[in-house]
């Protein structure tokens, strides 16, 4: 037993641990990582340390057996809008109810329905998510079709030359607009988060676009990318997004679930490009900007609120 195999263009610059989860993705860490310690992972014949950037063409030697033929094919052969679309980047409208990633065997999820898109089925060719949105929030999502674009992104996003800008319908009425910088602290067991000094820095700023009776329609923009972030830092400061049952109000969202609301009304409205380098230059200054799903356009109507143009 044991494979062979040579690094993809796709592959040139990435870390050897996350190259090899990438294509035994059913693999545990805990394999792999001994694999690597061990040297019984060979990158050209020899020991590697796991968070060796590798090379394009290098051959890498696995003692476990190559990746998994999917003999039945797709298993989702669902697609998705999509909001822009070339050779090195896929943006789509994202759904509610849908996860990025699955957190269990044969789940639907987002890049399985991107890899049928783009009839994507061997190691060589994967699709990536550039950052992750919450199962039920909607909008615009980036998905690299290559290792190098992920990482430009990558960077992109902690340059903070990618803006994302969100729009959410919350309780009351907030300022006309605001800031909240309050550290972040997740707790895995929960998969909750809190405000608490211990936490990561999280930055959030807002603009107040509608307001009418007991919600208003804000502007959210992350300028953190922390998990849950736009919903815990929104109900810190007393104004939850409607339909929150985690971070918000029982006693409203028991009131919004009568009309229909049994989500979290935040939207990843548009992604906005500043200076990208190497492959993905030429998007710099692009906008991609999704359309508002229907649960929050009826919404939005029934007020007389307008998105943003």
């Amino acid at each position: 037993m044991g494979y062979k195999l040579h690094i993809s263009p796709s592959d040139d610059g990435r870390r050897l641990d996350k190259t090899i989860r990438s294509i035994w993705p059913a693999l545990p860490l805990s394999v792999v990582m001994k694999g690597i310690r061990t040297g019984a992972v060979r990158l050209d014949g020899k020991k590697a340390a796991c968070d060796v950037r590798i090379t394009a063409g290098q051959e890498l030697y696995v003692p476990w057996e190559g990746p998994a033929e999917r003999e039945e094919g797709f298993r989702y052969r669902r697609t998705l809008p999509i909001l822009f679309e070339d050779e090195r980047l896929l943006a789509v409208n994202k759904p509610e109810n849908l996860l990025v990633q699955p957190d269990r065997k044969d789940q639907d999820n987002v890049l399985d329905r991107v890899k049928y898109m783009r009839s994507l089925e061997g190691a060589e060719e994967r699709a990536y998510a550039v950052h992750r949105l919450d199962r039920n929030t909607t909008g615009v999502l980036l998905v690299a079709l290559s290792g190098v674009s992920l990482r430009i992104l990558q960077d992109a996003f902690r340059a903070r030359e990618v803006r994302k800008t969100y729009l959410a319908v919350v309780s009351g009425v907030p300022p006309a607009k605001g800031e909240i910088d309050a550290p972040l602290l997740k707790d895995p067991a929960s998969n909750t988060v809190k405000v608490d000094p211990s936490g990561k820095e999280a930055l959030t700023r807002y603009r107040l676009l509608a307001a009418g009776g007991d919600v208003s329609l804000v502007e959210i923009d992350l300028v953190t990318g922390r998990s849950h972030q736009a919903r815990v830092h929104m109900a810190s400061i007393g104004h939850s997004i409607l339909g929150d049952i985690r971070y918000g109000s029982e006693n409203v969202n028991a009131k919004w679930r009568k009309r229909g609301i049994r989500r979290p009304l935040l939207h990843s409205y548009q992604v906005v490009f500043g200076s990208l380098l190497g492959e993905l230059e030429s998007l710099s200054g692009m906008r991609i900007a999704a359309p508002l799903p229907e649960d929050m356009g009826e919404l939005l109507r029934s007020r007389g609120w307008k998105p943003p143009v």
